[in-house]
């Protein structure tokens, strides 16, 4: 056996389908096995490997045992001369395995090779070729010079930026996205390092090798797409905590003790420099609207007010209290923009119908409460009508304003901006438009690019894949999908290599899937278009849920006399009712267990489990129920589950 391939996979089924075709057709010529340990992923992609992929040798773990566990637990049982590593967030080309075998064979001295890797618009990843993080390295990194001065010998260092990444050349440090080792240097220096669960095992493990007497290749002769950043969010403060964590155990590990302190030093201060600026700038973002709109809306109000009171109400002398500006008005524009983010207002892509229909039901709902004041407390009913004609028209110049300034996420129409061209063969293409219109997704053109010279009697027929610039250019495409059943995977790269300038997202659509993939850039998780589904996560859903916590809690405080006989736990009850109306729990989500993988919700009561009576319910199915209910969410769910676990709402 010459080759084995080891994917190490957590719920990211789609991605690990596209990689694992791309890797049959490289492994043609060359010995090969394939090896997939799943880390006890529940969507569905042990099934999928099952069916489509019957000849990989699959391992089910029952838990996510980390990269490194499950990577060595394929590496002890694998026969091959090489051992390569792969992330299933990537596409190869049919000629990798040859070409970095080849090279393995040709280089006796060579322990380890990573290759050139280009993330999803065909960009080359600097992280392809890396040095060792020695504390100064890690100085110069964490504190920004080395991507100031990238091509430096000095501050770029770790991306090693003053070498030619169109050269072969030596390297410390090979990526784990796709790492190839020689077996009997493994036999040496040993496995990956278990005590990292995620992140720096590649670094300890290139490092091993170099001590071990071996060297490593950046060999750029072949090719990947690396989706950079699926399989886990790098992002979030989480992920900068447990990746520098992973560099502070690798520095006790192989530094010298004065060494690793230093290091240790650097990592928790850029920990908590990086996690501390993550948070604020999240918040930051998360209020800046509201509070700009808030201000806006302000403004407005009080010189509506000073304008109706010296004009019209006060002629003849005299003013509004100052209650109306210091309580009213604040009270009148929360309400307005509580209902106009009720409504969808503050959804991203930006519909002004639901701006509007929010500030309507925002202006009923505060005549409502003017009524019922007190008249000391009914200050004009002329006032709240000019001011909703002032908020709808506050909204609407400030959301026209983003749109026309270019701001992607307030694009008024961004549905109707995609311009699509799909490349592949006739049937393909037929296939992918006919997947395209079940995601839902609108588009204001779809043209068929033909891979042969057969489509050009098509009525979608805009040109030739030779002709794809012209097409571009012309169309004024924004979206290029690659069918991969027509077109290499080499073929697929260099396009996207060519167009690397062109300004237009790629996708690839794998043979007999339902699923479209692509990447729009290094901080994106990457886009995904499938059969569309009614997730939870979607911003409607996410309201309705606590809208139906709020009001069903209320309901539950007027029957409580009733509704507490009939509770197994009856303090519970009423704490919890008290904690979901002030957002620290909800009725119905995942209990207490935490999925990575799922959107994130509260901490609930109870879960879709609850409404299964007599039934054993283990780990597993209980996985698959929350699945099931993240993906199909319908508030009719929640009523039954809360409806037949009645009796536990005090959990």
């Amino acid at each position: 056996m010459k080759l084995s391939v080891i994917i190490v996979n957590y719920n990211v089924q789609h991605f690990l389908e596209q990689c694992l075709h791309s890797v049959c057709k490289a492994s043609k010529n060359v010995s090969t096995e394939i090896f997939v340990v799943d880390n006890n992923s529940v969507d569905g992609s042990i099934a999928m490997v099952k069916q489509k992929f019957p000849e990989v040798q699959l391992i089910e773990n029952k838990k996510n045992t980390g990269f490194s566990f499950a990577n060595n637990q394929a590496m002890r049982i694998a026969k091959g001369e090489y051992i390569l590593l792969l992330n299933p967030d990537t596409v190869v080309e049919e000629d990798t395995f040859e070409k970095v075998i080849a090279f393995m064979d040709t280089h006796p001295d060579a322990g380890g090779l990573g290759v050139k890797m280009l993330d999803g618009k065909g960009k080359f990843l600097p992280e392809s070729k890396r040095g060792l993080p020695t504390p100064t390295v890690a100085f110069y990194k964490i504190f920004g010079l080395s991507r100031l001065f990238p091509r430096s010998k000095t501050f770029g260092k770790y991306h090693l930026g003053f070498l030619d990444k169109d050269k072969i050349h030596e390297v410390d440090i090979l990526s784990g996205a796709f790492m190839l080792m020689r077996k009997s240097a493994l036999d040496k220096v040993g496995l990956l390092d278990e005590t990292f669960f995620m992140y720096g095992e590649d670094i300890d493990l290139s490092y091993r090798i170099i001590l071990g007497g071996y060297k490593n290749y950046y060999f750029p002769e072949t090719r990947i797409i690396h989706y950079k950043g699926e399989s886990t969010k790098k992002s979030s403060v989480n992920y900068v905590f447990v990746f520098y964590k992973a560099m502070v155990i690798f520095a006790q590990k192989h530094f010298s003790q004065k060494n690793a302190k230093l290091f240790s030093f650097l990592i928790y201060f850029a920990i908590y420099l990086r996690a501390g600026a993550a948070i604020l700038i999240r918040f930051l973002k998360s209020i800046a609207l509201p509070s700009f709109d808030f201000g806006l809306i302000m403004i407005g109000l009080i010189l509506i007010k000073d304008y109706y009171e010296k004009n019209i109400k006060f002629i003849q002398g005299g003013s509004y209290s100052d209650a109306l500006i210091s309580i009213a008005f604040p009270a009148y524009i929360l309400v307005w923009m509580f209902t106009v983010y009720l409504s969808g207002g503050y959804d991203k892509p930006v519909r002004l119908f639901r701006i509007i229909r929010g500030i309507l039901v925002g202006t009923g709902i505060i005549l409502i409460g003017y009524s019922l004041l007190p008249e000391a407390y009914r200050f004009s009913r002329a006032l709240i009508l000019f001011g909703m004609g002032w908020v709808v028209l506050s909204y609407l110049i400030s959301r026209l304003t983003f749109h026309f300034a270019g701001f992607k996420s307030f694009n008024l129409n961004p549905d109707q901006s995609k311009r699509i061209a799909i490349i592949g063969k006739q049937e393909e293409f037929e296939r992918v438009r006919g997947l395209l219109k079940q995601t839902r997704i609108n588009t204001s053109f779809l043209g068929f690019i033909s891979a042969d010279d057969n489509g050009n009697t098509h009525e979608d027929f805009v040109g030739n894949i030779n002709q794809i610039g012209e097409v571009i250019e012309i169309y004024k495409i924004n979206e290029v999908i690659f069918c991969s059943r027509d077109i290499s995977a080499q073929g697929i790269i260099d396009y996207m290599h060519t167009l690397v300038s062109a300004d237009v997202d790629f996708k690839i659509a794998p043979p007999e899937s339902l699923s479209i993939i692509g990447s729009n850039s290094i901080d994106t998780a990457g886009d995904l278009y499938i059969i569309d589904v009614n997730s939870i996560g979607k911003p409607k859903n996410k309201r309705n849920k606590r809208l139906f916590d709020v009001l069903s809690s209320g309901l539950f405080v007027i029957l409580s006399p009733l509704l507490i006989l009939f509770q197994e736990n009856k303090i519970g009850f009423l704490k919890n009712i008290f904690s979901i109306l002030f957002g620290f729990k909800s009725w119905v989500g995942y209990g207490r267990d935490k999925h990575d993988h799922l959107p994130k919700l509260k901490p609930s009561v109870l879960s879709p489990s609850d409404a299964i009576k007599n039934i054993p319910i283990n780990a597993d199915t209980r996985n698959r129920l929350h699945l099931v209910y993240s993906k199909d969410y319908k508030i009719e769910n929640d009523l039954n589950i809360v409806w037949k676990g009645i009796k536990k709402l005090g959990n």
